[in-house]
């Protein structure tokens, strides 16, 4: 007969969006043990598995802070209070908790008293808004409300106990629940038990888990596309998202992901484990890159298993044709469906796709040992240069009108190189000759096209590096310190390090742009040296730009970018990746607008 041996939850705090799926082991007829689902659709032997979820309801719901989620709120901001677009981020679990979120949390009073533009709201800012956090502490019988007397334990001492006036109600029949809004505050119990199919009788008592209480999903305040071409915001249409985009342009977004293999605890202690898991930062980061609406995403370490079975079907529900090249497999081991690689997705109703090149730096690794290598020390060679490392281009034709007109009339081609160079710090060369390979393929690509062309991902080099030299360049300085690690000789001559490409840091743009049309905060998240932002990676034991949009200059122009993140406001959780934002990188996103033809 079929039997229960054991379930239980690979995460106990369940989140709002983020599906639950327990793990249940059972005893099969032949005594053997097995995860294998047994639906009432296939019953086996007589006998299936019948699975209910319910929420433990009782008289009092415990209210979630906004800042701490997994803590219950005993305080509430009354200025937010008394406007629902702000109740959500209204609640605190201490004093301490709201001094220390005082700075971020006094700009959403003054956003929404701008918004508002009343005499009424301005007075009430100024008086909620007025205390220093130094003396906050002081002023919070003002502009706080405690909430139900004393505390109460977030985590009851004895869920499996339930307490008279407790009710349960049945909110799932599948196996998996994906909690609601609903379910913030509250507890919830699965059920699994052994079922005859004939009389669909349960047989025996059920095997159950309690989890802790349901949290929300964290929010971050949506970043802004921010325009830079010259003007303000006249011209654009802002939309539900708060999303500005020009007629006739069109938007790349490029974001390492952070793959599941990469993402252990250990490295990233600080993140609380619910947050690290997978199932959790699955929903988050496409919840995030959905929001972005872009035209163009070019993600990197997305896992084989990851694109076909999740962001693939997911991003198609969203309109977007999905293109795919995994890491070679030379030096990496384990399971290929868990190696990584690069995904690019477009619109289709704003681009077709032409053609697609896959790069793989390991052949060309191959092809040079065989040219420059002395035949004694070709496998030390390629024990360097061999690292899976890959890039995906791939050729797109605009559905879309650009402004002013291709006089020419021939289609509007665009090209878009997605790659992901070697993250081993201490082989600068095999870093600048995987992006002189790519660049060199480029090359190739122009000549023959004469198309515009972006350059995305991650390249794991810094600004003022040798590689990023090259891409803004098309040189490298005979003198940079980066060519003095060069033990093959692949570097050699310094002057072949060129390319004809006329590329420009997207990001560059706040720089680059006109005064006085609102840029300074945005200039202030810049390194003016390097034109680059101050960190597009912020780890715990790094902070640093290693992602960049680049385009080419003569074809392309830059009308807005997504705004960059401050340092202080990513610190409050340590690092990334945190609650909020599930990856150890930040997105970038470019508006780009195609520019009259002119022959390279």
């Amino acid at each position: 007969m079929l039997s229960v041996i054991r379930v239980h939850l690979p995460s106990e705090i369940p989140i709002v969006g983020c599906e639950l799926t327990p793990y249940v082991l059972v005893r099969r007829p032949d005594k053997t043990a097995a995860t294998e689902d047994v639906p009432e659709s296939s019953p086996l032997e007589g006998y299936f598995l019948r699975y209910r979820w319910f929420r433990v309801q009782s008289d009092k719901k415990v209210t979630i802070c906004s800042v701490h989620p997994t803590e219950q709120a005993t305080l509430q901001c009354v200025f937010c209070s008394k406007r629902p677009a702000l109740v959500s981020k209204s609640y605190h679990c201490s004093p301490k908790c709201f001094t220390d979120a005082w700075q971020h949390h006094k700009t959403l009073h003054e956003r929404a008293a701008a918004e508002n533009g009343s005499n009424n709201e301005e007075e009430e800012l100024a008086r909620a808004s007025s205390a220093p956090p130094g003396v906050l502490s002081s002023a919070l019988s003002g502009s706080m409300s405690n909430l139900n007397g004393p505390p109460t334990p977030f985590y009851p001492s004895s869920i499996t106990q339930k307490n008279g006036g407790e009710t349960l109600i049945e909110v799932g029949g599948c196996k998996t629940y994906t909690p609601t809004a609903d379910d913030i505050g509250y507890v919830l119990k699965f059920e699994c038990v052994v079922a005859v199919a004939e009389s669909k009788q349960s047989v025996g008592h059920p095997s159950t888990i309690m989890t802790s209480r349901v949290i929300p999903a964290p929010s971050p305040r949506p970043r802004r596309l921010i325009p830079v071409n010259g003007g303000d915001a006249m011209g654009h249409h802002l939309d539900q998202d708060g999303r500005i985009q020009s007629a006739g342009s069109f938007t790349v977004l490029s974001y390492n992901i952070l793959s599941d293999t990469s993402a252990g605890s250990e490295l990233y202690s600080y993140c609380p484990p619910w947050a690290l898991s997978w199932p959790y930062r699955r929903q988050n980061l496409l919840r995030e890159i959905v929001a972005y609406r872009a035209d163009v995403v070019c993600l990197q370490e997305v896992q084989s298993d990851h694109f076909h079975e999740i962001f693939a079907p997911e991003l198609d529900k969203h309109g977007y044709q999905a293109l795919y090249k995994r890491k070679t497999n030379e030096v990496l081991s384990g399971s290929t469906s868990a190696i990584d690689g690069c995904a690019t997705f477009f619109r289709r109703d704003r681009f077709a796709h032409v053609k697609k090149y896959d790069v793989e730096f390991n052949k060309a690794a191959q092809s040079l040992t065989e040219a420059i290598i002395p035949p004694a020390q070709k496998r030390s060679a390629l024990n360097r240069l061999v690292k899976d490392n890959i890039a995906l281009i791939v050729v797109l034709e605009a559905k879309f009108g650009n402004q002013p007109l291709d006089l020419s009339g021939k289609r509007q081609l665009i090209c878009v190189a997605n790659t992901h160079v070697n993250v081993q710090q201490e082989l600068k060369d095999v870093k600048l000759w995987q992006v002189h390979t790519l660049l060199k393929g480029l090359e190739k690509i122009a000549a023959s096209a004469d198309i515009p062309m972006l350059v995305c991902g991650d390249f794991n080099t810094l600004p003022g590096s040798a590689p990023h030299s090259l891409l803004v360049y098309g040189k490298v300085d005979s003198q940079h310190p980066d060519l003095s690690v060069d033990p093959l000789g692949i570097l050699r001559p310094h002057t072949k390090l060129t390319h004809q490409l006329p590329l420009v840091s997207a990001y560059s743009s706040f720089v680059r742009s006109v005064m006085g049309l609102g840029l300074e905060q945005h200039r202030r998240k810049m390194d003016l040296n390097t034109n680059e932002p101050l960190f597009t990676n912020c780890t715990r034991d790094f902070i640093g730009t290693h992602d960049y949009i680049f385009y080419t200059a003569d074809t392309l122009m830059v009308e807005s970018l997504l705004e960059l993140l401050d340092e202080d406001g990513l610190r409050k959780d340590t690092a990334l990746p945190s609650p909020e934002w599930s990856s150890s990188h930040i997105a970038l996103l470019a508006e780009f607008r195609c520019m009259p033809r002119t022959r390279r």
